[in-house]
């Protein structure tokens, strides 16, 4: 398997891949590439709908050239716990990063949340997070707040009254839960507006039907997040953990 960066031709092979339509692990497989390599190309480079192999050659040529500026920082950074490979970790959270982005979270707020994600405890105080970041702490301020909005992040303070920023399993039940009661007002408010245009009216029409459809998906979505908040108390294959307290309810 070629190792080393992406050459032009290796970016317009991609391009072509992804105007067939073909999902990134074919793509990877044709190149002889692995998937994650594929997926970050692209998602850092605009994403599937504005991939363009010459513009994401010419911006990977300017990160090389600002990332020779911060070798040396780089070289003193502080070892990984439990024996990590310190590059492979900083390659996964970019990956994340461009993912998330690629979902619709903003860039910053993309990027305080996957920092928060792959720690270990799963929390960071914002002083910490400015560290990791190297951003200013109006930045991660204003990250969290959206973050804390969309249910992703929750606050708490430590021991030392330190106000610390969480991500723990149950957030992404919340954040499930906050997006429903979105969806929520947006069948109140098609409703509504059904009424405003009149009922016979094509637009009446229109934002009804909007209105029965966001309502189905919402409900499905508390269904499922309901259904599926039992796999967060449990451990990957199903084994929970001793005085996990979560076990208990997840037979049906």
């Amino acid at each position: 398997m070629p190792g080393g960066r992406l050459t032009q031709q290796e970016r317009q092979q991609i391009a072509v891949g992804l105007a067939d339509g073909l999902a990134y692990a074919e793509i990877g497989r044709r190149l002889d590439r692995p998937t994650s390599t594929v997926t970050r190309e692209v998602m850092r480079n605009g994403g599937p709908t504005a991939y363009r192999a010459d513009l994401a050659h010419r911006a990977t040529e300017r990160r090389a050239h600002r990332g020779k500026r911060v070798v040396a920082r780089k070289a003193v950074a502080a070892p990984q716990v439990d024996g990590r490979d310190a590059e492979a970790v900083r390659e996964y959270e970019e990956l994340f990063t461009t993912v998330l982005m690629g979902s619709g979270v903003p860039k910053m707020m993309a990027r305080v949340l996957s920092c928060l994600t792959i720690t270990d405890a799963g929390s960071l105080t914002s002083a910490e997070l400015v560290q990791r970041l190297q951003v200013s702490p109006a930045s991660v301020s204003k990250a969290v707040a959206y973050l804390e909005e969309q249910g992703l992040v929750r606050r708490e303070r430590d021991e030392r009254r330190r106000e610390r920023y969480i991500v723990d399993d149950d957030v992404w039940y919340q954040s499930m839960m906050a997006s429903a009661r979105s969806s929520a007002q947006v069948v109140l408010i098609a409703r509504q507006g059904a009424g405003v245009m009149g009922r016979d009216t094509p637009a009446a029409v229109r934002l009804e039907n909007i209105a029965r459809f966001v309502d189905f998906v919402s409900e499905s979505i508390v269904r499922a997040a309901e259904q599926g908040r039992a796999i967060l108390q449990t451990r990957p294959g199903g084994a929970s953990g001793e005085g996990s307290g979560g076990a208990a309810g997840v037979d049906s």
